[in-house]
């Protein structure tokens, strides 16, 4: 019923720049917050970033004043521009949205992941 595609991972060397892309499409509606979150290898999903209906913003002390997070309300697109990325920004990036769908309370939903490697 709700579908999350993400987009814009890849392999970068370090000091690059990603854009990763994540639009929420099926029946949900009245989407909240919208954020994404990265898993490196043995370790835990941390959050990277979150941004609130009203465009409010929050960011991993570790990616402040790199990293910029943004939405587009009119296509449930959220964006995440990377730049001066380090080899420890590699990891597997989630987007998580909130939302409504008819029939079931608001919840969160979890992208499939795309693989975001910086290396030389």
């Amino acid at each position: 019923q709700v579908q999350l595609v993400e987009s814009g991972g890849g392999l970068v060397q370090p000091g690059g720049s990603l854009r990763l892309s994540c639009a929420a499409s099926g029946s949900i509606f009245n989407i909240n917050d919208m954020g994404w979150y990265r898993q490196a290898p043995g370790k835990e999903r941390e959050l990277v970033a979150t941004i609130t209906g009203g465009g409010s913003t929050n960011y991993a002390d570790s990616v402040k004043g790199r990293f910029t997070i943004s939405r587009d309300n009119t296509k449930n697109t959220v964006y995440l521009q990377m730049n001066s990325l380090k080899p420890g920004d590699t990891a597997v990036y989630y987007c998580h949205v909130v939302g409504v769908v008819p029939g079931t309370p608001m919840y969160g939903y979890w992208g499939q992941g795309t693989q975001v490697t910086v290396s030389s």
